[in-house]
Protein backbone atom coordinates (compact mmCIF):
# COMPACT_ATOMS: atom_id res chain seq x y z
CA UNK A 1 0.00 0.00 0.00
CA UNK A 2 1.34 3.41 -1.20
CA UNK A 3 -0.23 6.77 0.71
CA UNK A 4 -3.43 6.19 0.66
CA UNK A 5 -5.06 9.56 -0.74
CA UNK A 6 -8.47 8.11 -1.06
CA UNK A 7 -11.71 9.14 1.72
CA UNK A 8 -10.08 8.97 5.11
CA UNK A 9 -13.87 8.31 6.51
CA UNK A 10 -14.80 5.68 4.52
CA UNK A 11 -11.57 3.56 5.98
CA UNK A 12 -12.68 4.95 9.38
CA UNK A 13 -16.09 3.61 8.63
CA UNK A 14 -14.90 0.13 7.05
CA UNK A 15 -12.46 -0.72 10.36
CA UNK A 16 -14.81 0.73 12.92
CA UNK A 17 -12.46 2.84 14.41
CA UNK A 18 -10.80 5.97 13.84
CA UNK A 19 -7.88 5.35 12.13
CA UNK A 20 -7.35 8.73 10.21
CA UNK A 21 -7.94 11.71 13.08
CA UNK A 22 -8.17 14.77 10.58
CA UNK A 23 -11.72 16.62 12.29
CA UNK A 24 -13.33 15.90 8.52
CA UNK A 25 -12.68 12.67 8.31
CA UNK A 26 -13.95 11.90 12.16
CA UNK A 27 -17.08 14.66 11.40
CA UNK A 28 -17.68 12.45 8.03
CA UNK A 29 -17.17 9.03 10.11
CA UNK A 30 -20.10 10.33 12.55
CA UNK A 31 -22.20 11.06 9.83
CA UNK A 32 -22.60 7.69 8.88
CA UNK A 33 -21.96 5.33 11.57
CA UNK A 34 -22.21 2.12 9.75
CA UNK A 35 -19.50 0.81 7.24
CA UNK A 36 -19.56 1.26 3.65
CA UNK A 37 -21.25 -0.36 1.14
CA UNK A 38 -24.61 -1.32 4.03
CA UNK A 39 -26.97 -0.06 1.14
CA UNK A 40 -26.37 -4.02 0.31
CA UNK A 41 -27.08 -7.30 1.59
CA UNK A 42 -23.38 -8.13 3.46
CA UNK A 43 -22.69 -11.63 4.32
CA UNK A 44 -21.67 -12.23 7.62
CA UNK A 45 -17.30 -11.73 7.79
CA UNK A 46 -14.89 -15.16 8.04
CA UNK A 47 -12.23 -15.76 9.96
CA UNK A 48 -10.05 -14.64 7.16
CA UNK A 49 -11.58 -11.92 6.44
CA UNK A 50 -11.73 -10.34 10.69
CA UNK A 51 -8.16 -11.21 10.74
CA UNK A 52 -7.40 -8.73 7.32
CA UNK A 53 -9.95 -6.01 8.88
CA UNK A 54 -7.39 -6.43 12.13
CA UNK A 55 -3.90 -6.62 9.90
CA UNK A 56 -5.37 -3.02 7.91
CA UNK A 57 -5.82 -1.36 11.18
CA UNK A 58 -2.28 -1.28 11.80
CA UNK A 59 -1.49 -0.32 8.38
CA UNK A 60 -3.43 2.49 7.85
CA UNK A 61 -2.75 3.92 11.17
CA UNK A 62 0.87 3.95 11.51
CA UNK A 63 0.71 4.78 7.81
CA UNK A 64 2.43 1.25 6.78
CA UNK A 65 3.11 -0.47 3.69
CA UNK A 66 2.52 -4.00 3.34
CA UNK A 67 6.50 -4.93 3.06
CA UNK A 68 7.16 -2.59 5.86
CA UNK A 69 4.51 -4.07 8.14
CA UNK A 70 6.29 -7.89 7.14
CA UNK A 71 9.20 -6.37 7.83
CA UNK A 72 8.84 -5.46 11.17
CA UNK A 73 6.95 -8.55 11.68
CA UNK A 74 9.93 -10.65 11.04
CA UNK A 75 11.76 -8.42 13.27
CA UNK A 76 9.31 -9.09 15.62
CA UNK A 77 9.06 -12.90 15.20
CA UNK A 78 13.35 -12.88 15.81
CA UNK A 79 12.79 -10.87 19.34
CA UNK A 80 12.10 -12.69 22.42
CA UNK A 81 8.80 -12.46 23.95
CA UNK A 82 5.28 -12.46 22.56
CA UNK A 83 5.75 -11.83 18.67
CA UNK A 84 2.40 -9.51 18.22
CA UNK A 85 3.46 -7.21 21.55
CA UNK A 86 6.86 -6.81 19.66
CA UNK A 87 5.03 -6.03 16.48
CA UNK A 88 3.09 -3.08 17.94
CA UNK A 89 5.80 -1.95 20.27
CA UNK A 90 8.10 -1.67 17.10
CA UNK A 91 5.08 0.57 15.38
CA UNK A 92 5.30 2.63 18.09
CA UNK A 93 8.51 3.53 18.36
CA UNK A 94 8.30 4.56 15.08
CA UNK A 95 9.53 8.62 14.81
CA UNK A 96 6.23 9.89 13.09
CA UNK A 97 4.31 8.22 15.59
CA UNK A 98 6.55 9.35 18.26
CA UNK A 99 6.26 13.04 17.45
CA UNK A 100 2.62 12.59 16.51
CA UNK A 101 2.06 11.09 20.60
CA UNK A 102 4.40 14.24 21.67
CA UNK A 103 1.99 16.35 20.78
CA UNK A 104 3.69 17.86 17.82
CA UNK A 105 1.40 17.12 15.16
CA UNK A 106 -2.06 16.48 15.16
CA UNK A 107 -2.11 13.62 13.07
CA UNK A 108 0.35 10.71 11.96
CA UNK A 109 0.35 11.97 8.59
CA UNK A 110 0.94 15.48 9.69
CA UNK A 111 4.04 13.92 11.51
CA UNK A 112 5.17 12.44 8.40
CA UNK A 113 4.88 15.22 6.32
CA UNK A 114 6.83 17.62 8.68
CA UNK A 115 9.86 14.59 9.04
CA UNK A 116 9.91 14.61 5.36
CA UNK A 117 10.04 18.21 4.95
CA UNK A 118 12.96 18.32 7.45
CA UNK A 119 11.31 19.92 10.31
CA UNK A 120 13.00 18.04 12.78
CA UNK A 121 16.26 16.35 14.46
CA UNK A 122 16.57 13.50 16.27
CA UNK A 123 19.46 13.71 18.63
CA UNK A 124 20.57 17.41 17.07
CA UNK A 125 20.76 16.11 13.50
CA UNK A 126 18.30 16.76 10.97
CA UNK A 127 16.29 13.74 9.32
CA UNK A 128 13.85 12.43 6.74
CA UNK A 129 12.60 9.53 7.09
CA UNK A 130 10.05 8.92 9.75
CA UNK A 131 10.26 4.82 9.84
CA UNK A 132 13.48 5.45 11.94
CA UNK A 133 12.98 3.53 15.82
CA UNK A 134 13.33 5.64 18.64
CA UNK A 135 15.58 4.61 21.79
CA UNK A 136 15.49 5.27 25.24
CA UNK A 137 16.98 8.62 25.39
CA UNK A 138 16.52 9.85 22.23
CA UNK A 139 15.52 13.87 22.36
CA UNK A 140 13.29 15.08 19.17
CA UNK A 141 13.12 18.85 18.00
CA UNK A 142 12.24 21.38 15.59
CA UNK A 143 14.53 23.07 13.82
CA UNK A 144 16.06 26.39 14.89
CA UNK A 145 13.75 28.78 12.29
CA UNK A 146 11.17 30.81 13.33
CA UNK A 147 8.27 29.99 11.16
CA UNK A 148 8.74 26.85 12.18
CA UNK A 149 8.91 27.36 15.31
CA UNK A 150 5.47 29.63 15.35
CA UNK A 151 4.02 26.77 13.30
CA UNK A 152 4.96 23.83 16.16
CA UNK A 153 4.22 26.30 18.69
CA UNK A 154 0.31 26.85 17.38
CA UNK A 155 0.09 23.18 16.64
CA UNK A 156 1.25 22.08 20.42
CA UNK A 157 -1.08 24.62 22.36
CA UNK A 158 -3.88 22.85 19.76
CA UNK A 159 -3.06 18.99 20.03
CA UNK A 160 -4.91 16.52 21.35
CA UNK A 161 -3.34 15.19 24.47
CA UNK A 162 -1.95 12.05 23.96
CA UNK A 163 -1.17 11.03 27.34
CA UNK A 164 1.81 9.63 26.52
CA UNK A 165 4.23 8.59 29.47
CA UNK A 166 7.28 7.25 28.11
CA UNK A 167 7.97 10.83 26.23
CA UNK A 168 8.81 14.05 27.83
CA UNK A 169 7.60 17.10 25.92
CA UNK A 170 9.02 20.77 26.79
CA UNK A 171 6.06 23.31 25.45
CA UNK A 172 8.82 25.75 25.25
CA UNK A 173 11.98 24.52 23.63
CA UNK A 174 9.61 22.12 21.68
CA UNK A 175 11.63 18.82 22.78
CA UNK A 176 10.29 15.74 22.93
CA UNK A 177 12.46 13.18 25.16
CA UNK A 178 12.04 9.29 24.91
CA UNK A 179 12.35 8.96 28.30
CA UNK A 180 11.29 5.35 27.89
CA UNK A 181 10.71 2.61 25.32
CA UNK A 182 7.09 1.76 25.18
CA UNK A 183 5.82 -1.43 26.42
CA UNK A 184 2.65 -3.05 25.03
CA UNK A 185 0.01 -1.30 27.32
CA UNK A 186 1.70 1.73 26.03
CA UNK A 187 0.17 1.29 22.81
CA UNK A 188 -2.28 3.27 21.28
CA UNK A 189 -4.17 0.87 18.88
CA UNK A 190 -6.93 -1.23 20.17
CA UNK A 191 -6.56 -4.14 17.75
CA UNK A 192 -6.21 -8.60 18.14
CA UNK A 193 -2.78 -8.57 17.21
CA UNK A 194 -3.04 -12.39 17.85
CA UNK A 195 -5.27 -12.19 14.46
CA UNK A 196 -2.81 -10.48 12.80
CA UNK A 197 0.25 -12.59 13.72
CA UNK A 198 -1.80 -15.49 12.58
CA UNK A 199 -2.63 -13.38 9.20
CA UNK A 200 0.64 -12.58 8.89
CA UNK A 201 2.02 -16.24 9.56
CA UNK A 202 0.57 -17.67 7.11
Amino acid sequence: MGRYTGPKARVNRRLGFMVFESAGAIRASERKEYPPGMAQRRRKATNYGLALNEKQKIKFYYGLREQHLRKYFDKARRMKGNTGENLLTLCERRLDNVVRRAGLAMTRPQARQGIVHAHFQLNGRTVTKPSILVRSGDVITVRNRPNLKRIYQDIVGSASNTNCHWISLDNDDLKAIVTSLPGYDDVSLPVDVGQVVAFLSR
